[in-house]
């Protein structure tokens, strides 16, 4: 059964109706409702990988913006296991659920889904992804997840919600795990918009001069050009207008991380848009390369950067932008340009667009002085509750 159907059989009530009138209520937080709740014990349910220890949390670690790698130290998550590295650094979940459904418009512009590659449409589907994954949460097939949650400390609750008889319909009872999870990240504490630019743009804070110089290059298509792709409203009183990505993809040529284990052979290169993970859309082999447009919201939380974790310093990625062209030597060896690209798809890179529009020699869009003041800017975005986290100020 495909995932859509089962999702629509657990809510229409044909997976069984929950029993409203009986059920005792969850010993819960009263914000959450009951599908959410479940989809946070699940969020944090270190059962559920093989082998035990590992939950959704681990990687994904709420106490730094739902961000991380695991520990693993190389810019790309470690497993459950030993030794199990994938190739992508892992995305932060926060303000993902204002992703829409994977498209290519009319100018052929790919846009939307979820994952660095939008290989799925909804936070659902993408929950179920890292479970099933050999290098994430190792389990061989669905069966066996179900059965973990069914042998659960919730497992009651899960039938109360989904049916008393869910837990024997495999089809129906994984597409209602990926169902509360993605309930629960669709809640206020993935996107509570309370960081420092909110507040500002609320009337209820001000910025220092290095934030307010940082924020106007942010905004000025003539040198940092972020909001080009990091869709943002500084006129606007309402954060929400504020994603800080306009969930397009974008390929910026960013150089090899060669700890990745994947990369030790010269010939495997991941192209996002073109796979491994996912098929080429329509055949279009200019999407070769190309990554989603993550937001900017909690970035200075990041401990790796850009889809293969290549950078550790948030001033050495806004860096990166403003000198890749102008000191390729400074990011690739011997100074050749776009080496985790074959040559083939080297022309994919964008080179058009500011700050990218440098030559070899040229002075950088943004100066030494800039690429800290944005740098600064940056760290307004970061949500109140995870203040506490930041590392300190380059």
């Amino acid at each position: 059964m495909g995932l859509g159907l089962a999702l629509s059989m657990v809510f229409s009530g044909c997976a069984g109706s929950p029993d409203q009138g009986s059920a005792a209520p969850l010993t819960a937080d009263q914000r959450l409702s009951r599908t959410e709740r479940l989809g946070d014990r699940l969020f944090h349910d270190t059962t559920l990988s093989e082998p035990q220890g590992m939950s959704c949390a681990t990687c994904h670690n709420p106490e730094r913006a739902f961000g991380g790698n695991n520990g693993s130290g190389i810019g790309v998550a470690l497993g459950s296991r030993p030794g199990a590295l994938g190739i992508r650094n892992t995305p932060s979940l926060m303000y993902g659920s204002f992703s829409p459904a994977f498209s290519v418009d009319r100018d052929n512009t790919p846009s939307g889904g979820q994952f660095l590659d939008g290989r799925v449409d909804g936070q659902a589907e993408q929950a179920g992804k890292p479970l099933l994954s050999a290098v994430e949460m190792n389990n061989p097939d669905q069966a066996t997840v179900v059965a973990k949650v069914a042998a659960s400390a919730y497992a009651e609750d899960f039938r109360r919600q989904y049916g008393s008889d869910i837990f024997t319909r495999t089809d129906d009872a994984f597409a209602a795990i990926g169902a509360a999870l993605a309930a629960y990240q669709q809640t206020p504490e993935f996107h509570p918009f309370t960081s420092r630019f909110d507040q500002y743009l609320r009337g209820k804070d001000t910025f220092t001069p290095t934030e307010r110089r940082g924020m106007a290059l942010f905004f000025n298509p003539l040198t940092g050009n972020c909001v080009g792709c990091h869709a943002a409203d500084q006129s606007s009183g309402n954060p929400r207008d504020s994603l800080f990505t306009d969930f397009t993809y974008d390929n910026l040529g960013v150089p090899r991380n060669t700890a990745i284990p994947a990369n030790a052979d010269p010939l495997f290169f991941d192209l996002g848009l073109g796979g491994p993970k996912r098929t080429l859309p329509n055949g279009d082999p200019s999407f070769n390369g190309a990554f989603k447009v993550p937001t900017l919201r909690n970035v200075a939380l990041r401990e790796a950067f850009m889809h293969n974790g290549f950078f550790t310093r948030l001033t050495d990625v806004v860096d990166f932008y403003a000198t890749r062209d102008t000191d390729p030597a400074r990011w690739y060896p011997g100074g050749l340009k776009f080496n985790d690209l074959p040559p083939a798809f080297s022309g994919n890179v964008n080179v058009t667009e500011v700050p990218y529009d440098r030559q070899l020699g040229d002075a950088p869009r943004l100066s030494p002085q800039d690429v800290m003041d944005l740098s600064t800017f940056l760290r307004t975005l970061t949500d109140e509750a995870f203040v506490g986290a930041l590392p300190a100020a380059n």
